[in-house]
């Protein structure tokens, strides 16, 4: 029986980034408690909920291959949450205007079959421009990014926010980084490109 590929999360920034790599997958929701434990970091927090999201899937699934991931957006030590709606955002990008923003985004592949556990943290910075409340109203109304940590899509008009982006992989930006997964799921037998 051929080995299930199993992307526990129901983002649809994350479903998309998966397709890119050309194979069969299904989404289930981890349904987990998302809560930061008291004191814990950002990179405490991505990884655990990483690792959590996989185990919720792997107890329903054998002879599985479980991809949970999480990502935090994290200004001056603060994890910044999905804003929700305009005035939030507006609060968010403002604070962000002409200054640095890292996301740190938690990926985990836990093969059910033999138990292995892989995880890592990936990190990206992204620097922004000098924001106007004019530009920030602009941009808000026109791209809605009310669902992204950060008030922004980096794959769409918030690539104009920007002064300049540092990291290994620019989909873990969006939320998967798809970099370090081919390298573990290739570690784990799979045949990509």
């Amino acid at each position: 029986m051929a080995i299930k590929l199993i992307l526990a999360s129901t983002s649809p920034y994350r479903k998309q980034l998966l397709t890119k790599l050309n194979l069969a997958f299904e989404c289930q929701a981890p349904n987990i408690d998302e809560t930061a434990h008291p004191g814990e970091t950002a990179v405490q927090l991505v990884q655990r909920l990483a690792e959590q999201k996989a185990a919720a899937i792997a107890g329903h699934n054998h002879n599985a291959i479980i991809i949970g991931s999480d990502q935090v957006a994290v200004l001056d030590k603060k994890i910044l949450t999905k804003p929700g709606n305009f005035p939030n955002a507006v609060k968010q990008l403002t604070a962000c205007s002409a200054r640095s923003v890292l996301f740190y985004t938690g990926l985990t592949l836990h093969n059910t079959a033999s138990g292995t556990v892989r995880s890592i943290v990936d990190s990206f910075e992204v620097k922004f421009r000098p924001l106007s409340e004019a530009a920030i109203t602009r941009y808000l109304q026109q791209e809605e990014p009310y669902d992204c940590a950060g008030s922004f899509k980096v794959e769409g008009l918030g690539i104009t926010l920007f002064e300049h982006l540092r990291g290994d992989d620019p989909n873990s930006l969006i939320g998967l980084p798809l970099i370090r997964l081919t390298t573990m799921l290739s570690e784990e037998g799979f045949s990509l490109p």
